[in-house]
């Protein structure tokens, strides 16, 4: 595929993403496709989501979508990375955040971009689940405070 061909995918995937209207795969197959895009499939689809970190979300109608996020700094009111967290808890070992399908691996990012200054050693993320060790257990609450403070509608 030449440059602008790949420029001009890019574009039209990251359109229909921001549309919020996508339930599967195979529907941005289909529209990119509609679109001029032939040698499009579903793998390529699967290959570009994960490369821009695109997760499934509920769009404003209430349905699940493919959305990208806005970006990955610290969430901010209008970001759909606040609404993707649904609780965050600790056993005075680990901190661990409950995300909705799909969305941890893209929480667990920006928490990575935490220091050890912040609380965070290190995370694990599942498909909808996070395990946050802290760099200090003595310390858990306040970094289970710091993060849902991160996320202020958990």
């Amino acid at each position: 595929m030449t440059t602008q061909k790949q420029g001009d995918l890019i574009k039209a995937f990251r359109a229909i993403l921001t549309a919020e209207s996508c339930a599967s795969q195979g529907d941005i197959v289909n529209i990119l496709k509609s679109q001029g895009f032939d040698n499009i499939s579903q793998s390529k689809v699967s290959r570009m989501l994960t490369k821009f970190g695109a997760v499934r979300m509920r769009n404003g109608l209430g349905e699940m979508v493919y959305s990208l996020p806005a970006e990955l700094g610290i969430p901010t009111a209008k970001s759909p990375l606040k609404q993707l967290v649904l609780d965050v808890v600790h056993n005075n070992v680990m901190v661990v955040i409950r995300t909705s399908p799909g969305a941890a691996q893209l929480i667990a990012r920006l928490l990575d971009s935490l220091s050890k200054k912040d609380g965070v050693l290190g995370t694990i993320a599942g498909d909808d689940t996070i395990f946050i060790a802290p760099a200090d257990v003595t310390q858990i609450e306040k970094l289970r405070q710091y993060v849902e403070d991160l996320f202020e509608n958990v």
